[in-house]
């Protein structure tokens, strides 16, 4: 049985010029112990995928679809059981632009305890707190601090912390690096990899490929709210299957005369009751009449691709 298995999550939101079709049948299952890294350009529905596996979808609802984790069906619990029982115990989530959500008023210790007390924590605090910030390799000195004394990689790690603070056994982590210098992003690299030795699952989302192709052994690309390819991370950097995987790959600079890098061409599309076919099918340099036509599940030898070039 696998770790987590999403089926068919469809996910849309309301707005004033219609539904927005966030997620469409996205599908993809990862093991315990892996991790899984989620590509795609922005508005292609990525960070909309974890929130919905973490069941926190504002203005907006799952229409469809299945999510399995550690045997239980999330979408089956009653939203009190999911808040005391499931949501930071044993899903976490690092927001995106998460070590702005820090607040400025209160001391790093005092933020961390009011984590635990929302979650009805009855161990020993101090102690957990600093267990949780040893583990993303900062010193339990922080704790007298407020969010203005800490450096944009510290903020992030304390974040991380507290999405790590109750232990729990999937951590979904949005655009992690994102704003922060090399360095610092480095750091945040490398505490992912040691995360990962501990045994720790999680699925980060970024527009980085290289961070992905360096934490994470399954690969989703997500594009028009469809995951077009999943599969091995070895699989997907060396054998990518659809032309718009192959797009994101060519377009990362490399230091080379030979090769530049290219861009794709034309602009995503609307999710406000989009048409009928690939979303793909505009800016696809492969594109057939077929392609007019919702592209079917192809398999491939580590997960699938949408792409009628297969059939």
């Amino acid at each position: 049985m696998s770790f987590i298995s999403v089926e068919n999550l469809t996910t849309r939101y309301n707005t004033s010029k219609g539904l927005v079709h966030a997620l469409e049948n996205v599908s993809f299952t990862i093991d315990e112990g892996e991790s899984i890294g989620i590509a795609g350009e922005s508005a292609c529905g990525k960070s909309t995928l974890g929130l919905s596996i973490i069941r926190m979808i504002s203005n907006g609802k799952i229409y469809s679809g299945k999510i399995q984790f550690d045997g239980n069906s999330l979408l089956d619990v009653n939203d009190d059981d999911f808040d005391k029982n499931i949501r930071w115990k044993e899903i976490s989530m690092v927001f995106q632009g998460a070590m702005n959500s820090l607040d400025p008023v209160f001391a790093v210790q005092q933020q961390f305890e009011q984590v635990l007390k929302q979650h009805n924590f009855k161990g020993e605090m101090k102690k957990t707190i600093i267990e949780s910030l040893t583990s993303v390799n900062l010193d339990e000195s922080i704790l007298k601090k407020f969010p203005h004394e800490l450096s944009g990689g510290m903020k992030q790690r304390v974040i991380i912390a507290m999405a790590l603070i109750l232990k729990p056994k999937f951590v979904i982590a949005d655009e992690p690096t994102t704003a922060l210098d090399v360095l610092i992003q480095a750091q945040i690299v490398n505490l992912f990899k040691k995360l990962k030795k501990d045994g720790q699952s999680f699925m980060i989302i970024s527009h980085d490929l290289a961070v992905l192709s360096e934490v994470a052994e399954k690969i989703g690309i997500m594009y028009g709210g469809q995951m077009v390819e999943f599969g091995d991370s070895s699989e997907i950097f060396l054998e990518p299957k659809h032309p718009y995987t192959k797009g994101l790959l060519e377009s990362i600079p490399v230091l080379s005369k030979d090769k530049k890098p290219k861009f794709i061409p034309g602009i995503p599309p609307n999710l406000v009751n989009p048409k009928e076919g690939c979303k793909f099918y505009d800016r696809c340099p492969e594109a057939m009449d077929k392609c007019k036509k919702d592209p079917p599940k192809f398999k491939t030898n580590s997960g699938y691709v949408l792409c009628w070039i297969y059939e």
